[in-house]
């Protein structure tokens, strides 16, 4: 039997669709999926930042699409990432100081780290008046 033959007949394993999602792993995953997020999010600032800098008709146009439901759906979610990078890199932070290691001390900062970042996104776009 040929070598492209046997792979057909391995099982593959762990596969996604009987692999149990565990609170860790999706944190893990969600703080990188963020990082890229930020990484886009900077784009958009720098482009914010340089219409600021160029003409008003340019500015104008980058404010009112910040202003639009897309562009407060975008800055929302960039504004979730961010604290959610944030509260993870410092729960990393902590890990890497040897410290909440425990299984039950994981899985406690992690939910933590989610209620904070839901919890202050809310609160910043609150006190700011963006809401």
């Amino acid at each position: 039997m040929s070598l492209a033959g046997q792979r057909g007949t391995r099982p593959l394993s762990p596969h996604l669709q009987v692999y149990r999602w565990q609170l860790t792993s999706v944190l893990s995953i969600t703080h990188r999926a963020t990082g890229m997020a930020l990484a886009a999010g900077l784009v958009w600032l720098v482009v914010w930042i340089c219409a600021a800098a160029s003409d008003a008709q340019t500015y104008a146009w980058v404010a009112w699409f910040n202003g639009s439901i897309v562009g407060r759906v975008l800055l929302f979610g960039w504004t979730a990432c961010l604290f959610y990078h944030l509260f993870n890199g410092i729960r990393h932070l902590f890990w890497d100081a040897g410290y909440g290691l425990e299984l039950k001390e994981t899985y406690a900062s992690g939910w933590t780290v989610v209620a904070a970042s839901a919890v202050c996104t809310v609160a910043s776009w609150l006190i700011a008046g963006w809401a």
